[in-house]
């Protein structure tokens, strides 16, 4: 691959060794929980990373889209979750997949989509297993705790074999800055599960897989007891959303968008650059949080954090840099032609401006390829 000097920017930086180290921090955490990690590939969606963060293993995955269980299933990996509400139109990729000897588990939380599954399995011949979402703070889809619905519907599924258990994802713990916070998130998280776990047995059916996650309350569950697997994603690249809840710090964000300083607008104290929201993405996910850092956060080409320095607003190719408001800093001397380093606010909408990772390997760099769409 081409050195630095001849990359074309924007372009999308990869530290592997940050990677890895948290890689194998919520690894080795999960251990000592006695909780299996089912990692959540959406963030990455290379199978260069995955290898990674199985060592050469092949699973188990979670997955966002069909796109992202078809290409990792080509790559070895059969144990498979797709975390997102099934409707109709997929059904006939998913048995595809579960017909090839790959086993992948839908998502789905009302009476009209387990009819609509289970009438496809029984017509089609196959398998399809399923989990039953279920909202433990109010964030996003899920069937409420005690809905009776929950039964109903597991019992819909049972007839033909096809319950596999529940899964749910404690959206609210990315709101949640304090240690106590996210510790109480996430025994909010277990206990929640365990109770729904703990009334469908009651009524009859076995609840295998009771999966949890997201990457606050995997790093701040204190007990997973009665949980069976743990789910998270974003922890492998890490971002200002997370550093900005005390997840991790800055030096633990594992990528960076390199930029090129294309111009001044010294009236404004803006450093124009090239990368605009279609290098960095329209996400503001720091603007609720304690410090808003704007789109992005700037460093200096060896990681290195400018004062103050942030991508305040964007266009499509232009980003504009600044002091951020109140600053007392002064604006950094870059001149035309000189790269930076932008900290993303949310790895996964970063990455996915991107066809792949420039990586420092040794005394080269290496390309990883990543799959986007659907």
């Amino acid at each position: 691959m081409a050195s630095f000097s001849e990359l074309t920017t924007p372009y999308l930086l990869l530290d592997p060794v940050v990677m890895q180290r948290n890689i194998d921090f919520l690894q080795q955490r999960m251990e000592k929980l006695g909780v299996q990690l089912r990692p959540h590939v959406k963030t990455a969606k290379s199978l260069q990373v995955a290898q990674r963060i199985f060592n050469g293993g092949h699973g188990p995955i979670t997955v966002s889209t069909l796109k992202e269980a078809e290409y990792f299933a080509e790559h070895g990996y059969t144990d498979i979750t797709y975390a997102v509400g099934i409707s109709p139109d997929k059904l006939a990729r998913v048995a595809r997949l579960n017909r090839a000897d790959v086993t992948v588990r839908v998502l789905l939380d009302s009476v009209t989509q387990a009819e609509q599954v289970m009438a496809w399995a029984v017509r089609e011949q196959v398998k399809i297993p399923v989990l039953i979402e279920i909202d433990c703070d109010g964030e996003r889809a899920g069937l409420r705790e005690n809905d009776p619905k929950i039964v109903e519907i597991a019992k819909i599924l049972a007839k033909n074999d096809l319950f596999s258990g529940m899964l749910m994802h404690a959206g609210g713990s990315y709101h949640c800055p304090s240690k106590a916070a996210k510790e109480a998130a996430a025994e909010h998280e277990r206990a929640t599960a365990v109770a729904v776990r703990d009334r469908l047995q009651a009524a009859g059916l076995e609840c295998p897989i009771v999966s949890v996650g997201s990457t606050p309350t995997a790093y701040f569950a204190k007990d997973l007891s009665g949980v069976t697997e743990v789910r998270a994603g974003v922890y492998v690249f890490q971002d200002l959303v997370m550093a900005g809840i005390h997840v991790c710090q800055l030096k633990d964000i594992a990528i960076s968008v390199v930029a090129t300083v294309i111009g001044h607008r010294p009236d404004k104290g803006w450093i124009m650059t090239d990368a605009g929201w279609m290098a960095l993405s329209r996400d503001r996910g720091t603007a609720n949080q304690e410090i808003d850092q704007g789109y992005g956060v700037v460093c200096a080409m060896d990681g290195t954090p400018y004062s103050d320095l942030i991508v305040t607003s964007t266009s499509q190719e232009h980003g504009i840099v600044a002091l951020r408001k109140g600053s007392k800093a002064k604006l950094p001397q870059l001149e035309v032609g000189s790269k930076v380093r932008i900290l993303p606010n949310h790895a996964c909408a970063t990455a996915s401006q991107f066809d792949g990772y420039v990586v420092p390997d040794a005394d080269q760099l290496a390309f990883w390829p990543r799959i986007n769409g659907w």
